[in-house]
């Protein structure tokens, strides 16, 4: 038999066992005499297992928390603190002062006492009225602050130095110191007696002195301080975008309705004016200052846009007239008023007047007015004799038809409702049966707020439905009834809304239209705005309803709106027979 070792590449016969590789059997000896020798060591001489592993032996456990290794860490410290919980409370150190529940220390809860008035407090403490007093030595000095801002509310009673009697005896024209270019103006317009409010306001006005002056919506203020603007400015020449008088109103319709009564006088003393207002080209008004206009009648948002652009220089201005202040400062604008009348010259004359003097109005009058002479026909209650107020209580089902058969009489008749979608609603309706209609709001463009406003003042008989954008500073002649066919929710809104009847000693009236439900409420605000309605329950053409207002049947025709032709002035292109031929 042959010893002669097998080759490496030679397959190994059938059926032969196995063998492992020489480094796989090294290692697995090695492993078992590392166990051995683990074994050995757990062990004594005599075989018996020992009682416990040494550290060096035992396995370190990861999951195990680790020990604390810092230096001077006694494990006995936490033993050697104060257990609270078994000593009692008097053995507690005195320095120790726990939390109460409320987590307040040192709080002592006291049980309240209910205020009744006339009898003092029991418990310790001050009551009411029984503040200990200043010191004399640190007395209380209030800061510049608190001293020049005060809100008085809706009591504007405290500017009232001189209250004019609405019947007082009046001066003529000539007495007043008016020139007799204005004189002629006015009595050729039918004016030949000055109201109360022009009586008080013209010789202090024509004198130079500010004047703060308030009366009711249609007592002749735009007269009391257009006089004097066009007096004072007699005689003086402006220069290009430097105007000498400046009338800032809240709206567009107040800004042309004083534009309308000036221009007449404004000419007569050789002055032009000028609307500046949102809505408006600024062409035209660009081309009025570059042209030396003296008199601006503004809107504060559009005169700021020309002062930015600098268009407007206020360098020269005398005369600055604020109309209707306490609108704009409920309208937002008292921060760009106080913007435009810091950049007018501070020596100028400064006229206020409003209906209502109150609120955010008391910090111009503060700071801008300088000793102003206070002028006041009545405070913000009306008491005009010639106008008669009804609260025509209705069923929520009659109230579309009584407004209908109201808006049909005889006569121009204003309505005033809330929202804008509402107005457009009602005029709508009044149209679809007979009534001629128109609907103003700030909704509306300029262009058809002028036009519908031009309608109704045209047409003899004609109802306009208008919010609260109307209820200031439009005067139409005429007006005979007002209407509240949503009441408003402010008393001096009444006021002014029903302020567009009954102007310059004309009669009017006014009706709230109102629901048994809303008969409080309709009857608090009356009262708030000083007035004293009548409350009468009406049906449709019921014949309280007919004296009262007039009301009649509408024709049920329905009423189309005339369509104004607006005038092109860009020319169309001709066609091939109008062009010119070219010689060839």
């Amino acid at each position: 038999m042959s010893t002669q070792p097998r080759s490496r590449s030679a397959a190994p016969a059938k059926g032969a066992k196995k063998t492992a590789a020489p480094r796989k059997s090294a290692k697995r000896d090695a492993r078992s005499i590392e166990r051995a020798k683990r074994f050995a060591a757990t062990r004594t001489q005599d075989g018996t297992a020992k009682s416990a592993p040494t550290a060096a032996a035992k396995r370190p456990n990861r999951n195990a928390p680790q020990r604390d290794t810092r230096p001077n860490v006694d494990p006995r410290a936490r033993e050697e603190r104060p257990n609270f919980e078994s000593r009692k409370r008097d053995e507690r150190p005195k320095s120790f002062e726990p939390r109460k529940k409320d987590e307040r220390p040192n709080f002592e809860p006291r049980k309240r006492e209910k205020f009744v008035p006339g009898r003092k407090p029991q418990s310790a403490g001050y009551g009411r009225d029984e503040r200990p007093a200043p010191r004399a030595d640190k007395p209380f000095h209030k800061s510049p602050r608190h001293q020049e801002i005060q809100d008085f509310g809706a009591n504007d009673t405290y500017i009232a130095n001189e209250v004019i009697a609405a019947d007082a005896p009046t001066k003529s024209w000539s007495e007043l110191g008016l020139p007799d270019e204005l004189i002629q103006v006015l009595t050729g317009q039918g004016i030949k007696a000055p109201f109360p409010i022009q009586s008080a306001t013209l010789p202090d006005a024509l004198a130079g002195r500010d004047i703060l002056g308030r009366g009711q919506t249609g007592s002749g203020k735009t007269l009391a301080f257009g006089l004097a603007l066009l007096t004072n400015l007699k005689g003086k020449q402006a220069k290009p975008h430097k105007p000498l008088a400046l009338i800032l109103t809240p709206t567009r319709e107040l800004a042309q309705q004083i534009d309308e009564v000036l221009t007449p006088l404004a000419r007569a003393v050789r002055h032009e004016s000028i609307v500046i207002a949102g809505g408006m080209s600024y062409a035209k008004q660009i081309t009025a200052m570059r042209k030396a206009t003296a008199i601006l009648v503004a809107t504060p948002g559009r005169l700021i846009d020309l002062l930015n652009r600098g268009e407007v220089q206020l360098d020269n201005l005398e005369i600055t007239v604020l109309d209707e202040a306490d609108q704009m400062a409920d309208m937002g604008f008292l921060p760009v008023v106080k913007e435009i009348l810091d950049q007018a010259k501070p020596d100028g004359q400064r006229l206020l007047f409003s209906a209502t003097l109150d609120r955010g109005v008391d910090s111009l009058v503060r700071k801008y007015l300088n000793d102003p002479k206070t002028h006041s026909l009545q405070n913000d209650r009306a008491s005009v004799s010639t106008m008669e107020h009804y609260v025509l209580v209705v069923h929520p089902s009659d109230k579309d038809e009584v407004t209908n058969q109201i808006a049909a009489r005889d006569g121009k008749t204003i309505l005033f409702v809330k929202t804008q979608r509402g107005a457009d609603r009602l005029a709508d309706r009044l149209a679809s049966v007979g009534v001629p209609v128109g609907a103003l709001h700030g909704g509306k463009s300029q262009a058809v707020r002028t036009r519908t406003l031009a309608l109704f003042k045209s047409l003899p008989n004609a109802a306009l439905v208008a919010t609260d954008v109307a209820a200031r500073g439009i005067h139409v002649d005429g007006i005979s009834l007002v209407v509240h066919v949503d009441a408003p929710t402010d008393h001096k809104d009444y006021l002014h809304r029903a302020g567009r009847t009954a102007r310059a000693g004309e009669e009017g009236t006014v009706v709230t239209l109102a629901t048994t439900k809303q008969q409080k409420a309709v009857g608090g605000l009356t009262a708030r705005a000083g007035v004293t309605p009548k409350f009468v329950g009406v049906r449709p053409l019921a014949d309280e309803l007919v004296s009262i207002t007039g009301s009649q049947e509408p024709s049920g025709v329905a009423y189309v709106q005339p369509v104004v032709e607006v005038r092109s002035f860009k020319r169309s292109r001709p066609n091939s027979n109008q062009r010119r031929q070219r010689s060839r």
